[in-house]
């Protein structure tokens, strides 16, 4: 890792913006889209305002949390893949001292949310912080890194069913199921892109693990969702006509996504990662429009 530059607090504000990926909005979509399904689907409809303002706020913080902690656990590597080699860390830009502190700050900011909501949902959250911390470090010991944030970036689910007074029923679990799955299969593809270096540096992920069948099981998490989704939707009973509508949108773009990385190609696999954001769009869309 560089050492740490004298830098303007302009410059430094800027890094911390980068740091928390807020110039680069689709890790917050990938996570918010799952918890406006759920909200709306604990609420039977529009959830008040106040639990949907402080349910987006805790999202948008944790997500750029858990980048500043990535960053952190990362810090020494990121500087040897091309994809990652000008982030504020790898750069010495900002101290790893300085991410932890942005990391801190923002998980404090998160827990402010928490006052306006359940207390049930305070210890969701416990739960949903030591996923998101542990996440990063993952790849260090298991091929399954993508698993572990799946589980983080699914966990809002149950927050937002908490938040609306609601239990944990399999209409909940099965939504955050298939939300993980489609999480594994997402975050393969953004894996497929580093696999050349992380296979130099050692770094694990499920892109290494399925190896040649990557693709194709890509293809099945993103069937296994569908149909978890789907399951949720049903017990919902929003899954006929609207529901099932906006599932077939999916499958057709999961399919799309197919045609375009069958190659492998690094930057097509990228390209599909962040096209998932339409699918949690179409999924939420499809959602809002059974309610009213």
């Amino acid at each position: 890792m560089a050492a740490v530059q004298h830098i303007t607090w302009r410059e430094r504000l800027e890094a911390y913006y980068y740091l928390c990926r807020f110039d680069k909005p689709v890790g917050t979509e990938l996570v918010l889209w799952p918890t406006m399904w759920a909200l709306w689907i604990a609420a039977d409809g529009i959830p008040d305002i106040t639990t949907l303002i402080a349910m987006v706020l805790g999202t948008i913080f944790m997500r750029a949390a858990g980048c500043a902690i990535n960053d952190f656990a990362d810090r020494k590597v990121d500087a040897h893949v091309e994809r990652t080699k000008n982030r504020p860390l790898a750069t010495g830009v900002i101290s790893a001292k300085e991410a932890v502190w942005v990391f801190i700050a923002l998980v404090a900011a998160s827990a402010c949310t928490l006052f306006f909501l359940p207390i049930a949902t305070f210890y969701c959250a416990l739960a949903g912080l030591v996923l998101a911390f542990i996440y990063p470090f993952m790849k260090r010991y298991t091929h399954l890194p993508q698993v572990v944030l799946g589980m983080a970036f699914s966990w809002g689910i149950p927050m937002s069913f908490t938040a609306m007074g609601k239990p944990l029923d399999a209409t909940c679990w099965l939504l955050y199921f298939g939300n993980l799955a489609w999480t594994v299969a997402y975050d393969t593809q953004y894996a497929i892109t580093d696999r050349e270096y992380d296979l130099k540096i050692g770094v694990k992920s499920t892109a290494i693990l399925f190896g040649k069948y990557d693709i194709q099981i890509i293809s099945i998490l993103q069937a296994i969702a569908v149909i978890l989704i789907g399951m949720s939707m049903y017990r919902a009973d929003i899954l006929w006509p609207i529901g099932l509508i906006a599932l077939l949108m999916v499958v057709a773009d999961f399919i799309y996504q197919w045609t375009k990385t069958n190659d492998r190609d690094p930057q097509r696999c990228f390209w599909a990662f962040r096209h998932n954001r339409f699918v949690g769009i179409i999924i939420f869309i499809g959602i809002v429009i059974a309610y009213l």
